[in-house]
């Protein structure tokens, strides 16, 4: 028999069991809210302000295309296992230290973002309320409600979504009438631009590299998916709507406005319904963010100190410091750092894709204890190679200027750990033989 799990703890230090997995519609709604979003669409209109329509859209495509790829084989992995990316990591070449060091990169990056997020979604409910709330008030009560929404776990998280995402992509849809009604659709596709021109290679890791956290962490939600088709078409229909969907919109209204602003131009012409596009925004990825740093920071104690807190305890206190420091405004000053721990993320992806797909170091120890809804007892420590993968793959995103660095780190640190791991294989092997 399942034993009955805490509230809160949705499954953070377990496998998620097929009897907790959800419908298709569950996983994907929180997909799709994730990428809908208004940083998403001032995405969008960047592209639109030194892109034509068409080259937007192949540089999308092409981003597009990465986001896909890296979010499915992470996404398969995490579903056909039941586990979180940070879980995942520790049998996919990082073990119980390196998975630490995973867990806490994605966690400061994503309650960072909760709070610099949450400090937009009070801004939104100033606006609406016409000034007369306190912007301090505002941090508190939308920072809190949010935590409590996230306590509850993945359940709630994606009935938020299922209320959530209709109204913001109507609330743009709103917009976006108002603002193109004075223009022709075919004059738009092909007009100018108006700004400086962006380059395909500059265009294509915008789009790849502005939610590639977000396709590292699809194990965190995918987990609970009943097979790996389900994955497919959640990745699939969330790039499709939420990465596709949202660009080319937001290149449609650069195009119109002849401005990169267009989220103040949604603001002014919609009044508080534009306002209800920045609130619902942040609303679905705040619930996100703090899920997946609630997964990191139980696996940290976990791995590092083997205590087992309840993921909805860690959401409270996360939750409330994310909220104080927002309301200190000392977020603002975070962005930076934030910015450079996105650097650190493509690579961990390429190690483990290569790991639990071609080395298969774990496979019959992850086969044989997913029949008994259990984790391997074997945690090994994390070798050398990763750690020089990983430094590899994150070197390559500055140095080599060709390309999409978000991609060149991902294939450089996969080729690197690959290249590593059959040199020790064959080393130790040698060793054996001389030994004997």
């Amino acid at each position: 028999m399942q034993k009955k799990v805490n509230i809160g703890d949705d499954y953070s230090l377990t496998r998620v069991p097929m009897s907790a997995r959800q419908s298709l519609w569950s996983i994907t709604i929180i997909r799709v809210g994730a990428l809908a979003t208004i940083s998403q669409f001032i995405l969008g209109a960047a592209l639109g302000y030194g892109m034509t329509f068409w080259e937007a859209f192949w540089a999308t495509m092409l981003g597009s295309v990465i986001l896909q790829v890296i979010s499915f084989l992470l996404g398969y992995a995490g579903a056909r296992e039941g586990l979180s990316t940070s879980l995942l990591s520790r049998y996919t070449g990082f073990g119980r230290y390196g998975s630490s060091i995973i867990g806490g990169v994605i966690a400061i990056s994503c309650v960072g973002w909760f709070g610099v997020q949450n400090s937009v979604f009070a801004e939104g409910i100033v606006q609406s309320t016409g000034g007369k709330l306190p912007l301090a008030a505002a941090a508190v009560i939308t920072g809190l409600s949010v935590t409590v929404l996230v306590i509850f776990g993945f359940k709630l998280l994606s009935i938020t979504a299922t209320i959530t995402v209709p109204l913001f992509l109507l609330a743009v849809g709103y917009g976006i009438f108002d603002v193109l009604s004075e223009h022709s659709i075919g004059q738009l596709i092909s007009a100018a631009p108006a700004g400086e021109p962006l380059s395909m290679g500059a265009a294509a890791t915008m789009v790849a590299g502005g939610f590639i956290i977000g396709a590292v962490i699809t194990p965190d939600f995918s987990r609970f998916a009943k097979s790996g088709k389900d994955v497919f078409w959640m990745a699939t229909i969330g790039v499709l709507v939420g990465e596709l969907g949202i660009n080319m919109i937001a290149v449609l209204l650069a195009l119109a406005a002849r401005t990169n602003d267009v989220v103040s131009i949604m603001v002014q012409t919609s009044g508080w319904f534009g306002a209800l596009v920045v609130i619902l925004s942040t609303v679905k990825i705040n619930n996100l963010n703090l899920y997946s740093s609630s997964l990191g920071f139980t696996n940290i104690f976990d791995s590092m100190f083997n205590i087992k807190l309840n993921r909805g305890m860690v959401t409270l206190v996360i939750g409330v410091i994310g909220t104080v420091l927002s309301v200190m405004g000392i977020l603002d000053h975070f962005v930076a750092f934030l910015t450079f721990l996105g650097v650190l993320v493509p690579p961990i992806a390429g190690i483990i894709v290569v790991e639990y797909f071609i080395l298969k170091t774990y496979r019959k120890e992850l086969d044989e204890t997913r029949e008994k809804g259990t984790l391997p007892e074997n945690i090994g420590k994390m070798h050398p190679i990763t750690l020089i993968s990983w430094a590899a793959g994150f070197a390559s995103g500055y140095v080599i200027t060709i390309g999409i660095p978000s991609l060149n780190s991902l294939i450089i640190s996969g080729v690197v750990y690959y290249i590593g791991a059959l040199v020790v294989k064959a080393l130790k092997a040698k060793a054996a033989g001389n030994a004997a």
